[in-house]
């Protein structure tokens, strides 16, 4: 009682003003207290910062890199240490490098999803001229067809040994979509928004430049999303189609919703966020990024997610549950040694919440729909054994690899690390034999950074619930 008292307190202090849902329909349903909700970061870039900017001057688009010096923040050592101690274990040799990219923020990467529902042209001549590149080809990966080649197979910029051949594969048996074609005419109704087909673009660099945050600006649309490239591996393993009905059960503050927006026209998408003042801020990403065309399409609920599968089971085509998580990159900067002493307490309640969310996830989402799972830290006892509890306990669900779909055409960009911690650190490769079946990742990848490739942690499993 004490930690709800002590939270109630802390809300009302720090988080007293106007709620910024205007123009977001919100759902009116009771909301359960659920304090571990508050251990998630802010996001995944949460750290120090002294890295390249790209600033604006003097109010044009055109866009000069700059060094911005900002004073760097020591390392909680109480989580240091628990770190060292647990990944040195599960990760092995993979921890030593993973450890020097998370204790070197100036290193990190930075990218940037454009919002097809605002004008880019300019930002996209900007980013190429500074040398980002495409992540992702650049067409409606909702409506590529079954073993269609992928534009990446030919790009030079993407150069990889293997490519997107397949996106997605193995959904050939879908339904005629009319949803597509009336939003269609929705987006005809603004102007500037015609043109605006699924198309989810994200553009990175090689090194840690920035572009600067665009402020919230009532009534304009921001034209691009600053993240770490690694959050949008979950939005591609869902693989959401045009109008399907979609659930973000842990949905703030709201950028994986936007991929999902940029990359399919879903015909309902529930973006869930029980704490109210994490709510206000998904409610306020959504209203900067997404037209009004779009309010009765895309709906934020309060529920606790835990007892959402309850209230609306089999509802969803597709859920995604980017559960909340002892975030590596945000609590290896906690503000001090008591306040890392109180998250590393409070960690080991962290997996039966998840388990709980994913659960719920599983009676939300309909028969032979799918549920994608994610964290953004590097445990394995909120990855891999989550799932694999949540598998024993749920007979009608069965985990779907993601290892040829998502880590093998993308290994240029990401490091994956082992399957298990079994593998003791060793980077799985796809055998030369073409033997996968060995190899596979039943329960997840894993996005572990590195010197070069500085994206993540990420975690992503698949499940689908059989029909």
């Amino acid at each position: 009682m004490r930690y709800y008292r002590e939270l109630n307190v802390l809300n009302m202090l720090v988080h007293q003003r106007h709620s910024l849902t205007r123009g977001i329909k919100l759902k009116t349903k009771k909301l359960t207290p659920t304090p571990l909700w508050r251990l998630r970061s802010c996001n995944c870039h949460t750290g120090p910062e002294d890295v390249s900017h790209l600033s604006e001057q003097n109010g044009s688009s055109n866009k000069q890199v700059t060094k911005r010096h900002t004073k760097r923040r020591s390392s909680c050592q109480p989580v240091l240490d628990r770190f060292d101690q647990q990944y040195s274990q599960e990760l092995g040799d993979l921890w030593p490098s993973a450890r020097a990219v998370l204790l070197d923020p100036p290193s990190w990467q930075h990218g940037v999803m454009l919002n097809r529902f605002s004008a880019v042209s300019e930002i996209t001549q900007t980013l190429w001229s500074q040398g980002f590149s495409t992540l992702l080809p650049r067409s409606d990966v909702s409506t590529l067809p079954c073993g269609g080649r992928s534009p990446v197979a030919n790009s030079k910029q993407q150069g990889g040994k293997d490519s997107l051949s397949k996106w997605p594969p193995n959904e050939c048996n879908l339904q005629p979509d009319t949803t597509s074609h009336a939003l269609g005419q929705a987006l005809e109704s603004e102007p500037s928004l015609s043109l605006a087909r699924p198309s989810l673009q994200c553009y990175i660099h090689p090194r840690p430049l920035r572009f600067p945050s665009q402020a919230h600006r009532p009534g304009q649309l921001k034209q691009y999303y600053l993240l770490n490239a690694a959050s949008l591996l979950p939005v591609l393993a869902l693989r959401v189609r045009d109008g399907e009905k979609v659930l973000d059960l842990c949905s703030a503050p709201g950028g994986k919703a936007l991929a999902i927006m940029q990359a399919a026209n879903p015909a309902l998408l529930c973006c869930n966020e029980p704490d109210p003042h994490r709510r206000d801020w998904l409610a306020k990403t959504l209203e900067s990024f997404l037209p009004h065309s779009l309010n009765s399409r895309v709906i934020v609920s309060p529920q606790d997610g835990r007892s959402f599968g309850q209230s609306e089971a089999g509802t969803y085509d597709k859920v995604l549950v980017d559960a909340p998580c002892s975030n590596d990159r945000s609590w290896l900067y906690s503000c001090s040694s008591q306040q890392g002493e109180q998250r590393l307490q409070e960690r080991s309640r962290l997996p039966s919440l998840q388990a709980q969310l994913l659960r719920s996830a599983l009676s939300a989402v309909r028969p032979g729909g799918v549920v994608v799972y994610s964290t953004c830290t590097l445990s394995s006892s909120e990855n891999y054994t989550v799932v694999e509890t949540v598998l024993n306990d749920c007979p009608e669900a069965e985990p779907e690899d993601l290892w040829e779909e998502i880590a093998v055409p993308l290994s240029n960009y990401f490091a994956f690390g082992p399957a298990h911690p079994g593998h003791r650190g060793q980077t799985l490769h796809k055998p030369q034999n073409g033997n996968v079946s060995s190899y596979r990742h039943a329960l997840g990848i894993l996005v572990v950074p590195e010197a070069g490739r500085t994206w993540g942690p990420m975690f992503l499993s698949r499940i689908r619930r059989r029909k």
